[in-house]
């Protein structure tokens, strides 16, 4: 052996032999306390019960599925075959909601009457009063599709909107009405958003990412109605006629409420006057004023007869 070999037996001998006493003069304390240890480490945790694991970045795919699966999952528990997709604003409120929002205004403009930004948010608030036609509108159309569709155990064109208040608390509450099922798709936002008390419990689904939820709006659905709303249901809407346009989706009726509103919001008109859309793109879309007639576009479109659900 050599020199070399000689002093690397010595320095492995050397450190079994400290190995060994170091084990030898743990006490049982020590012993559990290490077991512990291993027990709290992360790296022991299962994988499926580990969520600083679960969000890591590399884990993106894998929160995607889940986001995907568990929705689809439960949807499928109850049968649901299809829906009826409503959007619309979260400021829209019921008459009464409004009314007591525009009194409370009033008695601090009656402290402060030449206040600029108490006038402004005045003037808004009369401005929601006059859309509060649409709450109700929304809350009747959940109504009248549920109570429509959803028979002998069936679960056909069950109104889904995005969980929260305004347009999507009225069609919920519609539903909620008759005691039928109704789902609400809720997002992750930095501002918490409270699913509305109107969602079936077993049917209320929060989400992190936008483009998952996207997709479950759309996988079932036989319809999209859309009431006046300011970003996220113009992004809605837009993504929808996108999708229908490019035919990565089926066509399915999309019905704008409120003609006048949508006019005086988006000039469809100047976009084909302009080419950046055809004249039959205007046609991806109809407008309707009240439940009744949504709901009759809607039966038009799906050869829906004497209320029977194919």
């Amino acid at each position: 052996m050599t020199e070399t070999n000689k002093s690397l037996s010595n320095d492995k001998n050397e450190l079994i032999t400290d190995g060994v006493a170091k084990s030898s003069s743990l006490t049982d304390a020590d012993i559990k306390r290490l077991e512990n240890e291993l027990m709290e480490s992360p790296t022991f945790r299962l994988a499926f019960e580990d969520d600083e694991f679960l969000g890591q970045r590399d884990l993106r795919g894998v929160r995607l599925q889940l986001e995907m699966r568990k929705p689809d999952m439960a949807l499928k528990a109850y049968n649901i075959r299809s829906t009826i997709v409503v959007f619309g604003g979260t400021r829209i409120l019921s008459e009464e909601q409004s009314q007591i929002k525009i009194a409370k205004l009033e008695a601090k403009l009656k402290e402060n009457p030449d206040d600029p930004e108490l006038q402004r948010q005045m003037r808004i608030a009369q401005n929601v009063l006059s859309k509060a036609h649409f709450y109700d509108e929304a809350r009747k159309f959940g109504r009248l599709v549920s109570s429509q569709c959803q028979t002998d155990g069936k679960c056909d064109y069950v109104i889904v909107t995005g969980g929260g208040p305004g347009v999507m608390e009225a069609a919920n509450r519609g539903a909620f009405d008759i005691n039928a099922k109704t789902i609400g798709l809720n997002i992750v936002l930095p501002e918490e958003q409270a699913p509305n008390p109107y969602i079936t419990p077993d049917l209320c689904f929060q989400f992190h990412y936008f483009a998952v939820r996207k997709m479950h709006f759309l996988m079932r659905a036989r319809a999209l109605v859309v009431f006046p709303g300011g970003y996220g249901t113009l992004d809605e809407m837009f993504e929808a006629l996108t999708l229908v346009q490019t035919k990565k989706a089926r066509v399915l009726p999309i019905i704008l409420f409120g003609k006048a509103f949508w006019e005086k919001i988006i000039n469809f008109d100047n976009l084909v006057d302009e080419g950046v859309i055809n004249p039959e793109d205007k046609d991806l879309f109809r407008y309707a004023e009240t439940a009744d007639e949504a709901w009759a576009i809607i039966q038009e479109a799906n050869h829906l007869h004497d209320g029977e659900i194919t």
